[in-house]
């Protein structure tokens, strides 16, 4: 990229045309929120106890501190300069048309598997309610969220505020249940913090064991990022994504960690039910009558959730590709409500492959394409990072007012975020339950960079330059 293109995409601009303003303050600090609470704390978090015992609550907190620097690193960028896109476009600015391209896809390869997977996932909760082929179900659930993404982006906000409010009033509900037990203030409780040093000790599996579990809840916290991309759709982005980024800090580590501290504090973290669902087991310990099938509700809140989110994101994302040229020019078309419809059908067919690929070759394709996924956000940090210590010195060299966010400790936590995340890969290297999923990941990685040179001729030819910055 040449000093003049890299300076002019650096400038300030306005979008006359295309996505629209209609997500207040509230969605987007929800959206923050609820992003990063999924299936994955309420069922995944026993994988990780019976990794770590209870020192679980120091990958929890090791793991969210990584992520959370990389959120604030994405913040600075976007308060300084809000643009459609966010992770793809920062990585065009930084390091080119290549990196872009490469960040875009990969971004959108993983929402787009993800939607097919929370489809799957949704369905088999509710097959358990209602008699229907967990196929149908799943066709069901990707209409409906579909449907709400169609109509227009205040109804993905409105969705999206709702399920992530009863994900945060649930967790809320079992922070002050499992408080009031631990100090002897519930009936029948039993008060007192024994199980956190007994049955092995604080960290049963040493060092090691937290180590490898903060690999897997390092992306559990994934999804807290879809900020930054539905803020330009926000009537203040920089400003709205300052704010939701310093809310989101303290009120996720505080939602993880001091849950998993109270379920590794109430039952002792060997016991055979903490791995298969740690908060029914502890909610069922208490003495919490159907607790199972509150539980349910929940995670099925979560699954619809997290569906609703990456529905949206893909469409956006590939909205972005096809406006810098990375993709149809069909695609960049706007309703007239301000959706890209093409764009969030086109994403919700692709995930219909993920979907189809669950029934017809579970053990294999579906379970590839799950894999393929796990690492790639990791991969999107690492790009994050470089083009936040790119852009900060230009910044600072060319407009340092836009500075107003700043990431800590510049440079030296964002190259320390750089180091934490390839330690994690070498340790899934050195792993060999998680060498697949680093291994498939990488194919998917790879699979985006050999395309790129079918981008001149699939691409749109003229790139819409002048719609890059919204709204500062």
């Amino acid at each position: 990229m040449s000093e003049s293109e890299s300076t002019r995409l650096m400038e300030p601009g306005v979008e006359p045309q295309g996505l629209r303003p209609g997500l207040r303050r509230r969605h987007l600090t929800m959206i923050a929120i609820g992003g990063a609470i999924g299936a994955g704390l309420f069922v995944g978090s026993g994988s990780v106890i019976k990794t770590a015992g209870p020192a679980a609550i120091l990958s929890y907190a090791g793991a969210g501190l990584v992520v959370l620097c990389v959120l604030r690193a994405l913040g600075e960028m976007v308060v300084a300069r809000p643009v459609a896109g966010s992770m793809g476009e920062y990585a065009r600015m930084a390091m080119g048309p290549f990196a872009g391209f490469t960040v875009g896809w990969l971004y959108w390869y993983l929402y787009v598997i993800l939607v097919g997977a929370e489809a799957v996932a949704g369905a088999a909760i509710l097959g358990s309610w209602i008699d229907l082929d967990q196929w149908v179900l799943s066709a069901g659930l990707l209409v409906v969220m579909t449907s709400v993404n169609l109509v227009s982006v205040k109804s993905f906000g409105e969705f999206e505020f709702w399920f992530a409010s009863i994900k945060v009033v649930a967790i809320v509900l079992f922070l002050a249940i499992g408080l009031a037990w631990v100090f002897g203030l519930w009936p029948g409780s039993e008060p007192g913090f024994a199980n956190l040093t007994e049955h092995g000790g604080f960290a049963p599996n040493g060092i090691g064991g937290v180590c490898s579990a903060i690999v897997v809840v390092m992306f559990a916290f994934g999804g807290t990022e879809i900020v930054t991309v539905a803020a330009a759709e926000s009537e203040e982005p920089g400003k709205v994504v300052a704010r939701a980024t310093n809310n989101v800090l303290w009120r996720v580590g505080l939602f993880y960690v001091a849950s998993i501290f109270l379920v590794v504090a109430i039952l002792p973290w060997n016991d055979a039910k903490v791995l298969k669902s740690p908060f029914v087991s502890a909610l069922e310990h208490i003495g919490i009558p159907a607790a199972g099938t509150i539980m349910q509700v929940v995670i099925l809140t979560a699954v619809l959730s997290v569906l609703n989110s990456a529905i949206y994101v893909s469409s956006r994302m590939l909205y972005v590709l096809t406006r810098d040229g990375d993709a149809p020019a069909s695609l960049v078309k706007i309703n007239k409500r301000g959706v890209p419809a093409r764009a969030v059908l086109l994403g919700t067919v692709a995930a219909w492959g993920a979907v189809i690929a669950s029934y017809v070759s579970p053990d294999k394709v579906f379970t590839f394409l799950v894999n393929s996924i796990g690492v790639v956000l990791a991969f999107i940090y690492v790009a994050i990072m470089f083009s936040q210590l790119r852009l900060r010195a230009r910044l600072r060299r060319e407009d340092p007012s836009a500075l107003t966010y700043r990431m800590w400790g510049y440079p030296y936590i964002s190259w320390a975020v750089v180091v934490a995340i390839f330690a994690v890969f070498v340790a899934m290297a050195c792993n060999p339950d998680q060498r697949n999923q680093l291994i498939a990941s990488t194919i998917s990685l790879l699979a985006v960079m050999a395309i790129y040179p079918l981008r001149a001729k699939l691409g749109r030819k003229e790139p819409v330059r002048e719609v890059e910055v919204l709204h500062h």
